[in-house]
Order: structure tokens, then C-alpha cells, then sequence
């Protein structure tokens, strides 16, 4: 299998109550891609957040903990201004998801309230508006325990399993896997991130070439306590 990444150009600033399908569907016109079927549409949290208004004023760092406090739901570890918490969703993130960075100063982004719904309400406008059977993926960008670095992961997922449970089945060499369970959404938007990019004003990309079905939440992912070794 081989899959091609295509980074969607032309997105403008978004604001709260803009409609974020429509602005994705022009930008897909400007960039020459058209949506196909089994296509996955991923998309940065922050033009969702923008869109839905999950934006709030922060007049400076005090205010801006605060505001991470407010969000989460429980506190885990504190060092300095930093803070790693769980979300109302169940993602451990650092400050609860709460970002100053691609907004205007004196503000601060908040995560959509239910991700698995936004990224379900834009999969619903895109495939009525193109006709495609796509799959949508809304991406946040987290750090890792005990790995340097950050990498792109789901928080939202519309037409997709979140995992692939290879458990039961055989490897290459005829053991069965007992653990093999991959995080497939979270290798797309790892993969997606790569077109887009960190600093390019790229929220969007379309991930085509993936033979994928079924339905899944990105709160599958969250790894209940009772398998939890490290809290």
C-alpha cells in the first residue's frame, strides 16, 4: 500500500462562526485536489476551535494558567509555569490543551468541547457538499512521556476505527500477538503534519490511499486506569 499526502493551501484566518467546510472546500479548489472516496481530511484543532469559538482573552501568564486550570480536570504534575493534566475529554496534555501560539496576541485557544462531535459535523458538511465517503480527523499537538519532541495525534475522528487490533493474529513468523494494537488515527496525523507543517499556515491535508472502515472515537484511545502503570 502506498499513500499520498496532499497539504491543502489557501485557508484563510479563521474566525468564530465562520463555516470552516466551506473554507476547506476552497481551499481544496486552490490546491487542485478534489475530495475522493476513502479519503481522510485532517484538520489542526485550532481553525476547529477558531470556528466553534473556543477562543478566550488571557491578559497575561497568570490569567493564561488560570484559564488551564479552568479547563482541566485533574492536575497531575507541575514544574514552573508548566502544567500536565487530563482534560475533560481524558487526553494528558500539557495545559490542558490551552495554546497561545497561531493567535492573535492577548489570546488563548481552547480544545473543542466534544472533538469526536466537530470532527463528525465536518465530515457531515464535507460529504454533503462534495459527495465523497471521506473519513475527518481533528489533530492537536502533544508531548510524549519519557521522548523528547512533539508529534501530531488525534482528538477527533469521524469514519474510522481509532485502533486495529491485531491481537490473536499471527506475525510475520507465525507467533501470535498478544499487545499489538496500533493507533492508526494517531500514525495519520503524525503522517498528515508532515505536509503541513508547524509554522506554514497549512491547517488542512488529505490523506488518500488508505483502504480503512469502520467508526471509532478519538476517546477510544484513552487508556483506562485499570491499565494504567504510571499513575
Amino acid at each position: 500500500m502506498s499513500i499520498e499526502i496532499h497539504p491543502v493551501h489557501g485557508i484563510p484566518e479563521v474566525e468564530p462562526g465562520d463555516d470552516l467546510a466551506m473554507l476547506i472546500i476552497a481551499g481544496l479548489a486552490s490546491s487542485g485536489v478534489s475530495l475522493l472516496d476513502r479519503d481522510v481530511v485532517v484538520v489542526t484543532h485550532k481553525v476547529v476551535s477558531k470556528a466553534e469559538g473556543r477562543i478566550e482573552p488571557v491578559a497575561d501568564d497568570r490569567a493564561y494558567r488560570e484559564l488551564a486550570e479552568r479547563e482541566a480536570r485533574s492536575i497531575l504534575r507541575r514544574r514552573g509555569d508548566l502544567m500536565i493534566a487530563q482534560t475533560a475529554h481524558g487526553f494528558i496534555c500539557a495545559n490542558a490543551g490551552v495554546d497561545r501560539s497561531n493567535v492573535a496576541d492577548g489570546y488563548a485557544i481552547l480544545l473543542p468541547i466534544d472533538s469526536d462531535r466537530s470532527a463528525h459535523r465536518l465530515r457531515m458538511q464535507l460529504q454533503q457538499a462534495t459527495g465523497a465517503e471521506i473519513a475527518v480527523i481533528v489533530t492537536d499537538t502533544f508531548g510524549r512521556p519519557w521522548r523528547r519532541g512533539l508529534v501530531d495525534v488525534a482528538i477527533g475522528v469521524s469514519g474510522l476505527p481509532a485502533t486495529i487490533d491485531l491481537r490473536g493474529q499471527p506475525d510475520a513468523h507465525g507467533r501470535t500477538m498478544n499487545v499489538t494494537e496500533i493507533a492508526i488515527v494517531d500514525e495519520i496525523a503524525a503522517a498528515a503534519d508532515l505536509a503541513m507543517g508547524k509554522a506554514d499556515a497549512i491547517p488542512v491535508a488529505v490523506v488518500r490511499g488508505l483502504d480503512l472502515t469502520g467508526e471509532g472515537r478519538a476517546t477510544d484511545l484513552v487508556r483506562p486506569p485499570e491499565e494504567d502503570m504510571f499513575r
